[in-house]
């Protein structure tokens, strides 16, 4: 009957001593767990957390630093659109600046070589008109000598001739421009 009676206790309830033991063995595991686990738990827990918090410090300080970045930088563009757009202006300046100067530089040469030319010609009229007066002056002799029929072979005479001639001549030209400038003005 013993081991009925043992038996007509309930099965699901353990011994009274496994009860006792297992709960000195729990409070145990306990006692480390809260002496030694919960403490590196919660050290673990807190450096973790420092961890994420400080990294999203850091990402917020990185993110106001890349801003500020971006910031300088538009500054920084900006300044330099404004200097390359001060140093085309400057150029084109410049490159005017050199067309007039280049301008300026072809007609003096233009002029100097207008004025060359004119020069060039004056004295070339200057040449033929006394070349002329030479052979006008001996044609004039030769032919004053034929007409008055002595020789005018003396340098003297000739010379006197000839420039008399001549004076003739040109106040025969000169009055021969007024007349056709007084002929211009009646018309």
């Amino acid at each position: 009957m013993s081991i009925l009676a043992a038996e007509s206790a309930n099965p699901l309830l353990p011994p009274v001593g496994e009860i006792i033991i297992g709960l000195i063995a729990f409070a145990i595991v306990l006692l480390v767990m809260f002496k030694f686990v919960a403490p590196r738990f919660e050290q673990v827990f807190r450096a973790r957390r420092e961890a994420i918090e400080g990294g999203i410090e850091r990402a917020e300080a990185m993110q106001a630093e890349a801003q500020a970045a971006l910031e300088q930088y538009r500054a920084q563009l900006a300044e330099a659109r404004s200097e390359a757009a001060q140093i085309r202006d400057q150029a084109r300046a410049e490159g005017q600046q050199i067309l007039e100067e280049l301008r300026a530089q072809a007609q003096e040469e233009s002029a100097r070589i207008v004025a060359r030319g004119e020069e060039q010609l004056a004295t070339a009229r200057q040449q033929v008109v006394n070349e002329l007066r030479g052979q006008i002056g001996t044609l004039a002799v030769q032919l004053a000598g034929q007409v008055v029929g002595e020789s005018l072979a003396d340098d003297a005479r000739r010379s006197g001739t000839v420039d008399r001639f001549l004076a003739e001549l040109d106040g025969m030209a000169a009055a021969g421009d007024g007349a056709v400038g007084a002929r211009k003005s009646t018309r």
